[in-house]
């Protein structure tokens, strides 16, 4: 039914939330996890510390995705969390999307907050948005 699961992270404890049901939902249909973290192209901090963020909140993902035995990819990206969704999407040829209603605290939780309501009125494939326990 699914064959790849896109699940965009911050490394917040929500999306830790939407990582995880992505991950039982692979396991019960053999599916590929894609596991996404869009670099903002807005923010002014330094790219090469971005990008080691990015890289370490994948790896993370990557373990827990490995150790109930399901297929990862990992996609690290630099672009715009609320106007590209759709194109991540069509580019890893996703089947459905499993994404938080919330990340990170602050104004980049307002974003992410954004980036979950983009992705319902963007994206051409189900989407399944994950609540706050």
């Amino acid at each position: 039914m699914f064959e790849r699961i896109m699940v965009p992270t911050d490394g917040s404890d929500f999306a830790a939330r939407s990582e995880d049901i992505a991950i039982e939902i692979a396991k019960k249909f053999n599916s590929t996890i894609v596991a996404v973290h869009i670099i903002d192209d807005k923010l002014i901090y330094p790219f090469e510390v971005l990008e080691d963020e990015g890289k370490s909140i994948l790896k993370k993902v990557k373990e827990k995705a490995e150790k109930e035995k399901v297929t990862i990819q990992d996609v690290l990206i630099v672009g715009s969390p609320t106007h590209d969704m759709a194109k991540i999407v069509k580019k890893t040829e996703t089947d459905l999307v499993v994404i938080a209603t919330h990340g990170k605290t602050g104004l980049v939780k307002l974003i992410l907050g954004s980036v979950a309501e983009s992705a319902l009125k963007s994206v051409n494939k189900p989407v399944l948005l994950v609540k706050k326990e």
